[in-house]
């Protein structure tokens, strides 16, 4: 009797498969390095890192807002990828026209509505408190709540919510790098890994003060975190199976992965990071 032919081994799942629908509807927050150079700021004027700058000075303010409400991690980056949409539709420059978009109101206002999308709400309260203390830098700031500058505050966020809303085109829903970084982590058997576990959260932090959310799919960004940090921690991922190198089992793009830590190796350079947290 012949006995019966193997079969070759089953490839394993793919970790968080993309849904197709959301994927759909991010597209066209997707841009090329052409239309980066031509954003609503730069067509005013301002030059590429002026505006690159602001930006990240405009995350660096989400942040410490963020922290000081005790927010998670996932909200605080909701609102900064909702921040760098924003000016992909709207201008930072001051022109006889029009004033130009300053990056802290639209930061505050990206960050109230993170809360209520992300279900982390605040009271209005509590967010123009932390606004007037990080703006003002002082964390312990008393603030009169029938101060000028509080009303400032609570009335820029409510007249700029229906413009970011509009802006976004009411789009809100998005896939973020943290959960498909740690399935990836946890598919290669290294979620219990603290070195590399820390050294690719920490990259994906740092990928909110670029444009890398402009650039490249949630799923890009995860695994340019998880290359980088494998680099700089000396860990490789093995072949499955069916000889199959690690990007192609967890479905993502070799040459753009490499894209996008090159993008972040140029934030390190510049030392962008230092700058913003000095401001």
């Amino acid at each position: 009797m012949a006995s019966p032919t193997s079969r070759p081994p089953a490839p394993r799942p793919v970790p968080s498969p993309s849904n197709p629908i959301l994927l759909a509807s991010q597209v066209q927050w997707l841009f090329t390095d052409e239309e980066l150079s031509r954003t609503p700021s730069q067509l005013d004027g301002m030059k590429f890192e002026a505006e690159q700058t602001s930006r990240s000075k405009g995350v660096n303010f989400i942040t410490q807002v963020g922290i000081m409400l005790k927010l998670p991690q996932l909200t605080i980056a909701t609102a900064a990828v909702y921040m760098h949409r924003f000016f992909m539709r709207y201008s930072m420059v001051d022109i006889p026209q029009r004033p130009g978009m300053h990056p802290y109101p639209i930061a505050a206002t990206s960050l109230f509505l993170a809360t209520k999308v992300e279900e982390n709400v605040r009271r209005m309260r509590e967010v123009v408190v932390a606004c007037c203390r990080v703006a003002q830098k002082q964390p312990n700031l008393l603030v009169d709540e029938q101060s000028k500058e509080f009303w400032k505050w609570r009335d820029t966020i409510l007249h700029h919510e229906d413009l970011l809303l509009e802006a976004l085109c009411f789009d809100l829903q998005l896939e973020q790098p943290y959960r498909l970084l740690y399935d990836f982590l946890r598919f290669f058997g290294f979620s219990e890994n603290k070195p590399l576990r820390n050294a690719s959260w920490a990259f994906v932090n740092d990928s909110m003060f670029t444009v890398l959310c402009l650039q490249f799919p949630p799923r890009t960004i995860a695994a340019a975190a998880l290359y980088a940090a494998a680099r700089h921690c000396d860990v490789s991922f093995e072949d499955d199976d069916l000889g199959r190198p690690w990007w192609e089992q967890i479905d993502v793009d070799l040459a753009q992965v490499r894209r996008a830590c090159s993008r972040l190796a140029q934030l390190y350079e510049s030392n962008a990071l230092q700058k913003h947290s000095q401001h």
